[in-house]
């Protein structure tokens, strides 16, 4: 039998309402992915992300320096707006939110994870793929999930032929996703916005050129932004 460990609540006055959230995640329109080399890229990058427009990171859990980065972030670029990626378990999503994070991310359907965070009021955008996945976020409630992996599983035309029978589900497509076809997937009328690696380039990363991942977030900023100010008018 699986043990779960309990943790204690936080209060809600220390985080936004999840309305609030996930309006300013739809607002923003992308969602960069981050994975660290080292801690000491995490607070240089948060600023390069801000600058081009998008102050939001998906940290992800691909790298031992994770935790650091995200609590490095939360202390001194606190615009910007901490997720947590690639998120496997419970304990986790945890630590995530003790480090910062306002809401977390996982790569398939886990319903421990989905739970725990739904349980503790926390922002939860589960991985789908199929039918079956969003049929476990809606039933729970759920109206902004994660569609990965994206382009592998058929993409632009998958995501409007779930709008049918889910018109009321809201996706962030991941996996595939790039500045060539990101126009396609931020007009569907079911994604609220889009993520991947491709605001943080990873030669950018390696080699410390801030600039070029703020003009990254800039370009795609400017291809989302009148999209959604359209959806929204």
């Amino acid at each position: 039998m699986t043990t779960i460990t309990t943790y204690p609540k936080r209060e809600s006055h220390e985080r936004l309402s999840l309305k609030e959230q996930t309006d300013y995640l739809c607002s923003i329109g992308v969602i960069p992915l981050v994975t660290f080399n080292t801690p000491d890229e995490a607070v240089p990058l948060a600023r390069a992300l801000a600058a081009g427009g998008v102050p939001v990171a998906e940290v992800t859990f691909r790298s031992a320096a994770a935790l650091e980065g995200m609590r490095r972030i939360h202390a001194e670029v606190p615009e910007v707006t901490l997720m947590a990626g690639t998120v496997h378990t419970v304990r986790q999503a945890h630590q995530a939110i003790e480090a910062g994070c306002t809401g977390i991310v996982t790569p398939d359907f886990d319903e421990q994870v989905v739970d725990w965070c739904m349980g503790d009021d926390i922002l939860v955008v589960p991985g789908t793929a199929v039918p079956t996945d969003v049929e476990k976020a809606w039933d729970r409630g759920l109206r902004y999930v994660k569609f990965f992996p994206a382009e592998a599983y058929g993409g632009v035309k998958t995501l409007k032929a779930l709008n049918g029978p889910f018109s009321d589900m809201k996706f962030l497509p991941t996996g595939g996703v790039s500045l060539k076809n990101l126009k396609d997937y931020i007009s569907l009328p079911n994604v609220f916005a889009v993520g991947g690696s491709f605001p943080v380039p990873k030669d950018a990363q390696n080699s410390g050129d801030w600039d070029a991942i703020t003009k990254a977030c800039k370009q795609a900023r400017e291809l989302v932004k009148p999209i959604i100010e359209a959806k929204n008018a």
